[in-house]
């Protein structure tokens, strides 16, 4: 804020009126937000840097869609509201991936965006676009301040509509920002925002009974637990009815990592599963899904869970129930509540009762070696993506958020541990590539204390490499694992498999690791294990932004 519009606020402030942007930026701080990301525009200018002088830290991204990628990385690493604020106009539209991925992502997210003038005067506007059109055939809910007087409550209005979560985008034109308001204070004096609270709800009688039933006629249930579940609290719940009916746990990959110590957890079901979990999955008589939407990737379009089998669906919303996969009996309700229902209506099995629960597959499941499941294929120049990952694992801090960006080298997350499910984002839900880098700068503004790596192949980095820039600049701390193929390799693969040309697939064999220096980063070109492994105490303790170009075969 400059001397001449703090001078101005003081004024205004004694005649008990501020411009309207300062009122916003007021309440926001007393909402206990205390941290905004975004890149500032001309019409969002004064808003920002008033925030900023408030205490409001403003974190400014290099493009609208990392802005917004920030932020819900952020929410999803606190379970705080991510806030971005942004441009009209052209700022607008070129946060429209960003926004569609946040908005996908179910977290809270409030994306604030600037707005042309009401009373548009003096011509036509160049920047002139219908955002609540587009937020709306989004599938956004969308406020609109239509005057300086009702901006404040309709800013609380769009605060108030994120705390069941989901994305949702607050439009404020310039001459509403700019208008002069009253400002006797907080409205309401509502304090911080809390996070949102766990929804708890239990499954009709009769459907806990059905689902009993079914449960009870089979000797080797499968339960396949997903997202929903981790954020019901439902692990213990889960296990301690996984031990009474003799179950083996699998999990989605938004789940992955969630039963870590639970002796009969076969890890990731569908297109990431390994060979011994799918050993114990392909003898399931009886599936009961929890908190797992059943999508095409934890199936594998249907090829990776046995077929004829009975299948119980437990779900918050009616709405995902049988909607990707079949399901024989629903049970409407969280997922702890429902299994807790569940251990009540069904008896304790005898340890002979419980084929699936033996030592033998203990040990197949606590000793298997992931090493086993492939060759190695590296070259003098390249490594093998699987052996890669998997010394990665051992090298970088285990406790450690883990953020992967969209591309072909997700074929690695199998071969890399996490603590759960909170610290590891997979930036899938748009099926896009390019949303990684924002979201692993949100998390490592999220959660400081714990190393944020984030996995990217090298066609996201090269959309988003300018980032480096925003990482150094904002100092969050990230560690960046480029997977370096030189190729849109997923489309590489498509082109292969038909016979097709891949030159327009390939790309330029680029060592970004001098790109990233020049930026402040601790880089390295990596192109064998062993070169891996001299990095050893680099990764143990990383200290300030660290960036490996691995390159793989």
């Amino acid at each position: 804020m400059t001397s001449a519009h703090q001078a101005a606020a003081t004024s205004d402030t004694q005649d008990g009126r501020i411009p309207a942007y300062e009122a916003l930026a007021r309440d926001i701080r007393s909402r206990g937000i205390l941290t905004v990301f975004g890149l500032m525009s001309d019409d969002t200018a004064l808003f920002v840097t008033t925030l900023d002088a408030m205490g409001v830290r403003f974190y400014g991204a290099r493009h609208e869609n990392t802005a917004v990628a920030m932020a819900e990385g952020y929410a999803a690493a606190t379970g705080a509201l991510g806030v971005a604020i942004i441009g009209r106009g052209p700022a607008t539209a070129n946060a429209l991936h960003g926004t569609m991925y946040a908005h996908r992502t179910g977290s809270r997210v409030l994306l604030i965006f600037g707005a042309s003038s009401t009373s548009q005067t003096g011509g036509p506007d160049a920047k002139a676009f219908n955002a609540a059109g587009v937020m709306h055939a989004a599938g956004l809910t969308t406020f609109l301040a239509a005057n300086s007087a009702g901006a404040r409550r309709t800013l609380g209005d769009a605060i108030d509509a994120t705390q069941g979560g989901g994305c949702v985008s607050l439009l404020l034109p310039m001459n509403v920002q700019m208008g002069m308001v009253d400002y006797p204070g907080a409205l309401a004096a509502p304090g911080p925002l809390a996070a949102s609270p766990v929804q708890r709800q239990a499954a009709r009688a009769a459907a806990v009974e059905a689902a009993a039933t079914v449960i009870a006629r089979s000797r080797k249930p499968l339960f396949i637990v997903g997202l929903g579940a981790h954020r019901s609290g439902a692990r213990a719940a889960i296990e301690r009815l996984a031990d009474q009916v003799g179950a083996v746990i699998a999990t989605s990959l938004k789940g992955k990592d969630m039963f870590h110590g639970y002796a009969y957890n076969a890890g990731v079901v569908g297109s990431f599963s390994h060979a011994a979990g799918r050993r114990l999955i392909d003898q399931a008589d009886c599936i009961v899904a929890i908190g797992a939407s059943l999508n095409q990737r934890t199936t594998s379009y249907g090829t990776s869970l046995p077929v004829d089998v009975p299948l119980v669906h437990v779900d918050l919303a009616p709405s995902q129930i049988g909607r990707l996969y079949h399901a024989d009996v629903a049970l409407i309700a969280d997922a702890r509540t429902a299994a807790e229902q569940l251990a009540q209506a069904l008896p304790q099995r005898t340890e002979a009762d419980k084929p699936l629960h033996t030592e033998q597959n203990r040990r197949l499941l606590a000793e298997h070696d992931l090493s086993s499941e492939f060759q190695s294929a590296a070259t003098p120049r390249t490594m093998d993506p699987r052996s890669m990952a998997i010394e990665l694992d051992k090298l970088l801090p285990p406790d450690r958020n883990a953020v992967y960006d969209a591309g072909n080298f997700l074929q690695v997350i199998p071969f890399i541990s996490g603590i759960g499910p909170d610290h590891i984002k997979n930036t899938v839900d748009f099926a896009s590539v390019g949303m990684g880098f924002g979201t692993a700068l949100g998390f490592a503004r999220g959660t400081p204390e714990r190393t944020t790596v984030l996995f990217i192949g090298d066609g996201g980095f090269l959309m988003t490499m300018g980032e480096l820039e925003t990482a150094a600049r904002e100092d969050l701390p990230l560690v960046i694992i480029v997977i370096n193929d030189s190729a849109y390799g997923a489309e590489l693969h498509f082109l292969k498999m038909r016979d097709m040309p891949v030159s327009k697939s390939v790309f330029a064999d680029i060592d970004f690791a001098p790109v990233a220096e020049a930026f402040g980063f601790q880089a390295h070109t990596v192109r064998t294990l062993d070169e891996l492994r001299a990095l050893a105490p680099l990764l143990r303790n990383p200290d300030g932004p660290i960036l490996l170009d691995c390159k793989i075969n």
